[in-house]
């Protein structure tokens, strides 16, 4: 299946490094305009200058998903630049701190929260300002397998990444009348600098029996999540709305 973008304009949020990177280097060798957005705004854009150089359209921002500011010049940016927006990977995301829920900070769980979760929103509110007036879109939400399944000291991002699933459903059922789709994709054990971190602050052993419970036995990589999101952005799921399509080589079938 030969999936194109071409005359389309996409928009990825936390696409300096890992999924968001893959995905943005997807869309635009499949014919996309890409805006890259992400909270390290140098990396963003030299990320940005990485594809221009390659031939593609690309233009990084800065953008704090947490900061409503910030989320709504981000889109009114990358429509100034490209003149349109057909498809968004609400993608960026961050850890919380390990804790027993009863020890977890109300400032941790506001900082994973205004990111995971409000910032989803945020997205998905100016994204579908400007695809409601276009007539047509497709958004996908990154959530996790953590959106999925519940883990021991991990009650805040698991919380946000379920929540995720909400306004995902709630956002394709108003929009599926107007040409406008709205799915969520939900990344297993995908090796990525989140991952590396992860395991730089101690939770090596956590991650490599995770994989015990794989059913293909390895990590994925980043490059798999951004084919599934190219998909749910594509008009090769035109039937597909409202959906979390879980992309973890089978973890969530035990």
């Amino acid at each position: 299946m030969n999936i194109s973008f071409e005359n389309q304009v996409a928009l990825v949020t936390g696409a300096a490094s890992g999924i968001g990177l893959a995905t943005a280097k997807a869309f635009a060798q499949a014919g996309a305009a890409v805006a890259l957005a992400d909270v390290n705004g140098e990396a963003a854009r030299t990320a940005a200058d990485e594809l221009k150089a390659a031939g593609f359209q690309a233009v990084g921002i800065r953008c704090d998903v947490s900061d409503m500011n910030d989320v709504e010049a981000m889109v009114k940016q990358t429509v100034s630049a490209f003149g349109r927006l057909d498809a968004a990977f609400n993608n960026a995301g961050i850890q919380n701190i390990l804790a027993e829920t009863a020890d977890t900070t109300a400032e941790d769980f506001d900082r994973v929260t205004s990111v995971n979760y409000r910032g989803v929103w945020a997205c998905m509110k100016h994204e579908l300002q400007y695809m409601r007036q276009q007539g047509s879109g497709a958004i996908v939400n990154c959530s996790s397998l953590g959106g999925l399944v519940g883990a021991a000291e991990r009650a805040s991002y698991h919380g946000a990444k379920h929540g995720i699933h909400g306004l995902t459903k709630s956002a394709a059922l108003e929009y599926a009348t107007r040409n406008i789709r709205v799915n969520a994709v939900c990344p297993g054990l995908i090796w990525t600098p989140m991952v590396e971190q992860m395991i730089a602050n101690g939770q090596k052993q956590a991650m490599e029996s995770m994989v015990d419970f794989i059913p293909m036995r390895r990590h994925g990589r980043a490059e798999e999540i951004a084919n599934a999101v190219l998909w749910l952005c594509s008009s090769a799921s035109s039937y597909v709305t409202g959906q979390a399509i879980s992309v973890d080589g089978g973890y969530v079938m035990r």
